[in-house]
């Protein structure tokens, strides 16, 4: 199974629908598929100009290392060479700090990740998870 169209659409519905609840500043969602590559990029009016990197960075470590985003940040506390070594191969793309989760169907299989940015670093995985939850799928952190 693949991510589809809708079912990102359906993953930033749900964390638009978040952000709006829990009153974060404007949101940009990228969502990902198994490969990495860009499925859906949406901005909330007023997300600053750097937001749709910071997004697509935070997905991006997360497929790379099979990890949530926030693991990642945790990595770079314990490790932080590793981290900066992972990121010199990663040419740059990668942001270890909470907001990219994965997204995985019913039976554990891996078909994309979300990266938010907008606020906070945990409002933005808030809204994340919450959106994947919208699309009725899942994540490795549920």
């Amino acid at each position: 199974m693949s991510l589809t169209l809708q079912q990102a659409l359906n993953i930033t519905q749900g964390a638009f629908e978040a952000g709006i609840t829990l009153k974060t500043a404007p949101l940009t969602v990228a969502v990902l598929d198994s490969g990495g590559k860009l499925v859906s990029l949406q901005r909330q009016d007023g997300s600053s100009m750097l937001r749709p990197d910071i997004a697509t960075a935070k997905a991006w470590g997360a497929l790379a290392l099979g990890c949530s985003s926030r693991k990642l940040a945790q990595d770079a506390e314990i490790r932080p060479a590793f981290i900066s070594a992972i990121n010199v191969l990663a040419q740059g793309n990668l942001v270890p700090v909470p907001g990219g989760l994965l997204i995985k169907t019913e039976t554990n299989q891996i078909i994309g990740a979300v990266g938010i940015s907008g606020d906070l670093s945990d409002l933005d995985e808030k809204c994340a998870l919450e959106g994947i939850l919208h699309a009725k799928l899942y994540s490795l952190d549920t």
